[in-house]
């Protein structure tokens, strides 16, 4: 269990990724040696996964972002596999996620434009194993977009 500063921690982490050490500490009202103990715990523990930058894909040319049901022809153990095991290599993947419901997974992809995303469609997705249908939605305005977690 996550005590209140643990969680101040985290959040701060959250905010800013890049934050020195004696600020992280000097917000969470600690020394910085109980501070960075406390990060390597955390880190240790499992809860912070990485530290990552966040880039601006209108500056890197690609704007569209794209959500798409995925439907496989079957539902069997190897299909699924199969499945995961491409969508992984796949660069314009974004996310990938199985879901229940009337679909089998529901894929996050950005790519320059609509007619990358035909050629995306076309070369990449419909190729794998055991996709029989998808049905795209292109996203008309980010309403929000952030990786931040509810820290409770």
């Amino acid at each position: 269990m996550l005590d209140k500063i643990s969680k101040k921690i985290l959040a701060e982490l959250q905010n800013d990724g890049r934050i020195s050490n004696v600020e992280l500490a000097s917000r969470v009202n600690l020394s910085p040696a109980a501070c960075l103990e406390r990060v390597r715990k955390l880190q240790d523990a499992g809860y912070v996964l990485g530290y990552t930058a966040q880039l601006n894909p209108q500056l890197l040319d690609v704007s569209l972002l794209v959500f798409i049901e995925v439907v496989l022809d079957r539902t069997t153990p190897d299909v699924f596999d199969a499945f995961k095991r491409s969508i992984q290599v796949i660069p314009e993947v974004l996310e990938c996620h199985m879901v229940a419901g009337g679909f089998d997974y529901l894929v996050k992809a950005r790519v320059k434009d609509m007619n990358a995303y035909r050629e995306f469609l076309g070369k990449s997705l419909l190729q794998l194993k055991g996709v029989r249908e998808t049905h795209t939605y292109a996203v008309m305005e980010e309403v929000k977009n952030t990786t931040k977690l509810p820290i409770p």
